[in-house]
C-alpha cells in the first residue's frame, strides 16, 4: 500500500488524465508504466514538477471520439507518482500509486499534447481511509475461485506471495493484475465500497474460469505508454 495519506483538501481537482484502455488502477494499488509517447513524457515531467499527481482513466468505446482524442469513461483514479527512473532511450519507468477516485465533472485545457480533467473528488472520500480488515466471505472462498481461474487460463501463480498479502492488498492486487475486460475492470473500479468490490472479484472470477477466451484478451495485457 502507499505511504502517501493526504487529506482531501490537498488533491488537485484539475489534473492531467492518462487515457489507457485495460488499465485499472486502484486507491492504494500500485501501477507499473513504461512511457514512451512524447506528450507523454511531457506529462510526467510537469507532474514531477508539480505534486507528482495525474489520473488514469479509461476510454469508453461506447462514445464518440471527440476533437480531443476519445470519449472517456467519468469515473478514473488519482494516482501519484511514487518512484520514476529514465532509462537511456529516453523512456520513464514509474510506479504510480493509486490515492482516490475522482468523477470527470468536465475536460479542460490540454497541455504539450495531453489530456487535462477538473474533476469531483468528494464522493469518494472513504478511498482515503485505510481498508477495513476481512473480506463479505470466506478468504478460502477467493483463493479456491482464483486457483480454477488460474488452472483456466494456465496461469502459474506463487502461492506463497498470495498467501502472505493481507485481505485487501490481496483484492486490490487481483483486480489491477487479472486480465478481465475494460468494461469488468471499470466494473470493479466503480464498485461502491471494499466489500462490493470483493464480492466483484470473486463473482468475476467464479465466472471467467469457465469463459472460453475472449477478443478482448488482447487489450489486457500489461500497461504500456502508447
Amino acid at each position: 500500500m502507499s505511504g502517501f495519506h493526504p487529506k482531501l483538501e490537498y488533491l488537485p481537482t484539475e489534473f492531467p488524465v492518462f487515457p489507457l484502455t485495460g488499465a485499472l488502477l486502484l486507491p492504494g494499488g500500485k501501477l507499473p508504466l513504461n512511457i514512451f509517447e512524447p506528450r507523454y513524457l511531457a506529462m510526467i515531467q510537469d507532474a514531477l514538477a508539480a505534486g507528482r499527481c495525474f489520473g488514469m482513466v479509461q476510454p469508453d468505446r461506447r462514445l464518440a471520439k471527440g476533437d480531443n482524442g476519445p470519449g472517456l469513461y467519468r469515473v478514473g483514479c488519482l494516482g501519484r507518482i511514487s518512484s520514476f527512473s529514465e532509462t537511456e532511450d529516453g523512456r520513464y519507468l514509474i510506479t504510480l500509486a493509486g490515492v482516490m477516485r475522482y468523477s470527470i465533472v468536465e475536460e479542460i485545457a490540454g497541455a504539450r499534447g495531453y489530456r487535462r480533467v477538473r474533476a469531483a473528488l468528494a464522493g469518494f472520500t472513504a478511498d482515503l481511509h485505510l481498508p477495513r480488515p476481512g473480506l463479505p466471505f470466506a478468504r478460502a472462498q477467493l483463493l479456491d475461485a482464483l486457483r480454477r481461474y488460474f488452472a483456466h487460463a494456465g496461469v502459474e501463480a506463487n502461492w506463497d506471495a498470495i498467501s502472505a498479502l493481507p485481505d485487501a492488498a490481496l483484492v486490490v492486487s487481483l483486480c489491477m493484475a487479472c486480465p478481465f475486460s475494460p468494461e469488468e475492470k471499470q466494473a470493479l473500479l466503480e464498485a461502491p465500497d471494499d466489500a462490493a468490490r470483493a464480492s466483484a472479484l470473486l463473482a468475476l472470477l467464479e465466472i471467467n474460469a469457465f469463459d472460453p477466451p475472449s477478443d478482448e484478451d488482447d487489450n489486457n495485457q500489461h500497461p504500456k505508454a502508447s
